[in-house]
C-alpha cells in the first residue's frame, strides 16, 4: 500500500483527481494533482498530458507547497510606516485610488510607472486584462523583465519580420543538428522554446544520429550531455556568429532555398562579415578557427540544422546583434521555416494578422534621463532608478509593480532599493511581501495558482508543437479573494478618467470583449470578418472574464469553430472535455503567413542592426577584461520568487561563486572559501566553488538570491538568503539597441576574505 492509500485510509476522506498546467515556468508540463478537501495530498506528471507525457521537475512537485505556504499574503494590506494593517478590499482600492489620482492630478500619467513581473506572463488573468489597466492609464513608463531577459530576441524578430510575437523556435524534434549558445535547457526547462522534458528530446536528438555542439563559457549540465562542447570569453558570441557568416559566404555554402525569394539585405550581409574572418574572430572568442569553419560547413551540410541562443546570448553588450545573426545563420543555410530547423508555431489563439505593419515599434518615444529608444512599448528596467530620483518633468513619482521583484532583479540593485524608497505613492500586486512589496503603500494579495483557471497564452506561441491545454481551478476562490482579472480592471477604474458607477467589474469586462469584438470583425483576414457584433456576443453570454475572452481567442484562432462556421472546429468547451489538453500537430511551415514587415520581406540588415556593426569591429582591437562574471541557472530556481519553498531551497547552498581552479589558485582560494568581489557598482562577500567547469578568467554566480533585506515576510528564503549578483551588475551597462540589461560579461575584482 503507497503512502498515499494510506493516507486516505487513515483520514478516511475522498480524493480528488485534477488536471492542470504547471504555472511555474515555460516548459508547461501537465500534472496530475491529488486533493483533499482544501489540502494537496501529491502531485506527480500526468502521463496523458500529450505534451509532457508524465515528466516533472521539482518545481512541479513545490505547487504544493506554494499553494499552502504561510507567509503568502491572503489579504490586502496598507502600510502605515513600518506596520502593515490588513483591510478589505474596499478600503485598498480607495486608497489605491487616492494615491494613484492624486499623482495623475498634479504630474500626469507618465508620473505613474508599471513594472511587469514574469510571474505575470504564466497568469491567464494578468495576460488577458493588465492591457485593460496600461490603456486606462496611458503611461509612457512602461517597465518589465523582458529587458532583463529577451527583448533582444523581441525586438530582432520584430526588426526581420514584422512582429515580435514571430519568434522562431527550435523544431528540436526533427532535428539533425543543433548548435547551442549560451542556452541551457535542462536546467531552465528550454526558455524562448516551450519543451518539457528537454533532457530526453535531446538523447533523441542524439540516439538518431543527430549533433548537439553546445558553445558556453560554462560546462552547464546541458553542455556536458553535448558531443562538443566550447568555452567562448562572455561578450563574444557576436564575434563568432560573424565567423560562422564569413566561413559560409566564403565557402560558397550559403543556400537560402525556398527563402531566396522573401529576404532582403542577403549581399550587405556578405560585406558586414568581411572583417569578422574566423582566424581574427578566434583570437577574441577563444574558439579555435578550424573549428568555426567546420561549425559552419556541418550547418550547412546537416539535412535539417538549428542555431538557437538564448539568456546568455541576450543579456550582454550585443543582446541584439547576436539574436539578429543567430537568424541570419538560420537564414544563410536554409533552415528557418523548414522541418527540423526554425519553425514558427500555430497556436490555437492565434488571431489572424493584419497583413503587413507601417512601421515597427520601436524608438517612438525616449527615455527621461538618457535618452534610451522605447522598445516594443517599453522603457529598459535599467533606467527606471534614475527615473524615479532624478527631478525634472516626467519625473517618476507613483509606482505599479504586478508579480515582479525589481529590487532584486534589476541591475544595481542597491540603486533600485534606495529609489523605490522615494516614490510618493506605490502598489504592489503580489502573493508575498517580498524585497519590492515592502515598499508598497497598498499590498494586493492575488490567489495561489490552484484557485484559478490556467491557458498558456504566451508559450503556446513558443511551443515546439501545437498544444492547447486548458486549466479549471483546483479549488474554489476564496469569498474573501480576488482573482487578478478583477484586481486589474479595479485598477483601470481608479486610474481611468471616466467615473464608474456600481458594478464596475462587470462593466468593464462588458467592455473589454466588446472591444475585441469590434476590432476582430474590422480585420479582413479574420473568420469573422464583418459579422454582427451583437450575434458575437449574445454567443459568449454564458461566459465572463478570462474564460470568456479565452473562448473567443479560440473561437477564432486557426482551429476554431468560427462561432458556427466551422462546427467542429475548437472552443473553450471542447478545450474542457479534454482535460489532459489537446496536441494539434507538428510545426508546419508558415513563412507567407507571418511576414509582416513593410516590405513583406525578410529584413537581413535593416540600418536599426547594421549602424552597430562598427561598435563590435571596434572591439577586435580592445583590451579584455582580466575576470568577467556570468549569471548561472538551476533546474529548482527561476527566480526570487521560488525561494520561500522548503523542497526548491533543501540541500547545499546554491548561491556560490564558480570559479576556475587556475584563477583559484592565483588568488590563494581554496574550495569553500570566502570571496570579496567587487564591481563598479558594489562589493558582495560569497562562499567558493572551485571546478574545472568554468573557463579561465570567467566565475559564475546564480541570479534571484539576497533575501536578506529587512521589512520582507519570508520566512523560508530569510534563512536561505544568499547574495544578490545585480549589487554588482551596472545599470550603465545595456545592449544600447534594445537596452536590455548586460548581466553576464561584469568585469569584477577579486580577493580572498582574510
Amino acid at each position: 500500500m503507497g503512502i498515499l492509500e494510506k493516507s486516505e485510509k487513515l483520514i478516511g476522506k475522498p480524493t480528488k483527481i485534477s488536471y492542470r498546467t504547471c504555472p511555474l515556468c515555460e516548459a508547461t508540463c501537465g500534472l496530475e494533482i491529488h486533493t483533499q478537501e482544501e489540502k494537496v495530498v501529491h502531485i506527480k506528471g500526468d502521463k496523458q498530458d500529450p505534451f509532457s507525457k508524465g515528466y516533472l521537475c521539482p518545481k512541479g512537485y513545490s505547487v504544493k507547497e506554494l499553494h499552502s505556504d504561510p507567509d503568502r499574503v491572503r489579504k490586502p494590506m496598507v502600510r502605515n510606516g513600518a506596520e502593515w494593517q490588513e483591510v478589505s478590499w474596499e478600503e485598498a482600492f480607495s486608497e489605491v485610488k487616492k494615491g494613484l489620482r492624486s499623482v495623475i492630478e498634479e504630474y500626469g500619467k507618465n508620473a505613474v510607472a508599471v513594472y511587469l513581473g514574469n510571474p505575470s506572463v504564466h497568469n491567464l488573468g494578468s495576460m488577458l486584462y493588465v492591457p485593460n489597466f496600461l490603456r486606462a492609464l496611458g503611461s509612457r513608463s512602461i517597465f518589465s523583465a523582458s529587458t532583463l531577459d529577451q527583448i533582444p530576441k523581441q525586438l530582432s524578430s520584430e526588426i526581420m519580420f514584422g512582429s515580435d510575437a514571430n519568434l522562431p523556435i527550435p523544431d528540436i524534434d526533427h532535428t539533425n543538428y543543433l548548435l547551442m549558445i549560451g542556452a541551457n535547457p535542462l536546467a531552465s526547462n528550454g526558455s524562448l522554446m516551450t519543451a518539457p522534458n528537454m533532457r530526453e528530446r535531446l538523447k533523441a536528438l542524439k540516439d538518431r544520429g543527430g549533433k548537439l555542439v553546445v558553445i558556453d563559457p560554462v560546462r552547464t549540465v546541458t553542455a556536458k550531455q553535448a558531443d562538443e562542447h566550447y568555452f567562448i570569453r562572455p561578450g563574444t558570441d557576436a564575434l563568432f556568429l560573424f565567423g560562422l557568416i564569413y566561413t559560409l559566404f566564403e565557402e560558397g555554402l550559403v543556400n537560402p532555398g525556398k527563402l531566396v525569394d522573401y529576404i532582403n539585405g542577403l549581399d550587405e550581409i556578405k560585406t558586414l562579415s568581411e572583417n569578422f574572418t574566423p582566424g581574427v574572430v578566434s583570437a577574441k572568442c577563444g574558439i579555435p578557427e578550424n573549428d568555426i569553419r567546420r561549425i559552419a560547413r556541418e550547418l550547412a551540410s546537416a539535412p535539417q540544422a538549428i542555431v538557437y541562443g538564448r539568456m546568455g546570448t541576450c543579456t550582454q553588450p550585443f543582446g541584439t546583434m547576436n539574436s539578429w545573426l543567430v537568424d541570419v545563420v538560420n537564414v544563410l543555410t536554409g533552415n528557418l521555416d523548414r522541418s527540423g530547423g526554425v519553425m514558427f508555431p500555430n497556436p490555437a489563439t492565434r488571431r489572424a494578422s493584419s497583413n503587413r505593419v507601417r512601421s515597427i515599434r520601436y524608438n517612438r518615444f525616449k527615455s527621461r534621463v538618457r535618452n534610451i529608444p522605447e522598445v516594443l512599448g517599453e522603457i529598459p528596467v535599467s533606467c527606471l532608478a534614475e527615473e524615479i530620483e532624478t527631478p525634472g518633468p516626467g519625473q517618476i513619482k507613483a509606482f505599479v509593480s504586478i508579480a515582479g521583484n525589481p529590487a532584486l532583479s534589476a541591475p544595481n540593485s542597491q540603486q533600485l532599493q534606495s529609489a523605490l524608497e522615494k516614490v510618493d505613492f506605490m502598489v504592489s500586486l503580489d502573493c508575498y511581501l517580498n524585497e519590492t512589496s515592502r515598499n508598497a503603500n497598498v499590498l494586493l494579495p492575488v490567489p495561489s495558482p490552484l484557485e484559478r483557471s490556467h491557458y498558456d497564452i504566451t508559450f503556446y506561441n513558443l511551443a515546439i508543437r501545437n498544444i492547447a491545454h486548458y486549466s479549471k481551478p483546483v479549488f474554489d476562490l476564496p469569498a474573501e479573494q480576488l482573482d487578478e482579472w478583477q484586481i486589474l480592471l479595479h485598477l483601470a477604474a481608479a486610474v481611468g478618467e471616466e467615473k464608474i458607477e456600481g458594478d464596475i467589474i462587470s462593466k468593464l469586462d462588458e467592455l473589454a470583449i466588446k472591444e475585441l469584438i469590434k476590432h476582430e470583425i474590422k480585420n479582413p483576414n479574420s473568420p469573422i470578418y464583418e459579422r454582427d457584433t451583437i450575434e458575437i456576443t449574445e454567443l459568449l453570454k454564458n461566459r465572463k472574464g478570462p474564460e470568456r475572452l479565452l473562448d473567443f481567442y479560440l473561437r477564432v484562432g486557426p482551429y476554431g469553430e468560427h462561432f458556427g462556421r466551422n462546427p467542429e472546429g475548437l472552443s473553450l468547451s471542447v478545450l474542457e472535455d479534454h482535460p489532459h489538453g489537446m496536441d494539434f500537430g507538428a510545426l508546419q511551415p508558415r513563412i507567407d503567413d507571418i511576414l509582416q514587415t513593410p516590405s513583406g520581406k525578410i529584413e537581413l540588415s535593416s540600418p536599426i542592426l547594421t549602424k552597430d556593426v562598427e561598435r563590435l569591429r571596434q572591439t577586435l582591437n580592445s583590451k579584455a577584461d582580466s575576470i568577467l562574471l556570468v549569471g548561472r541557472r538551476d533546474l529548482r530556481s527561476n527566480n526570487s520568487w521560488l525561494h520561500n519553498l522548503p523542497v526548491l531551497v533543501k540541500g547545499e547552498d546554491r548561491c556560490t561563486l564558480m570559479i576556475h581552479t587556475s584563477d583559484a589558485e592565483s588568488l590563494g582560494l581554496l574550495q569553500g572559501d570566502m570571496a570579496i568581489v567587487n564591481s563598479q557598482t558594489g562589493t558582495i562577500e560569497v562562499p567558493v566553488i572551485i571546478t574545472d567547469d568554468i573557463m579561465p578568467g570567467t566565475v559564475s554566480l546564480p541570479h534571484g538570491w539576497g533575501h536578506n533585506l529587512s521589512g520582507t515576510r519570508l520566512g523560508v528564503a530569510s534563512r536561505h538568503a544568499g547574495v544578490n549578483v545585480n549589487l554588482l551588475t551596472d545599470e550603465q551597462m545595456i545592449d544600447p539597441i534594445s537596452g536590455n540589461a548586460v548581466l553576464n560579461g561584469i568585469p569584477i575584482i577579486i580577493e580572498k576574505v582574510k
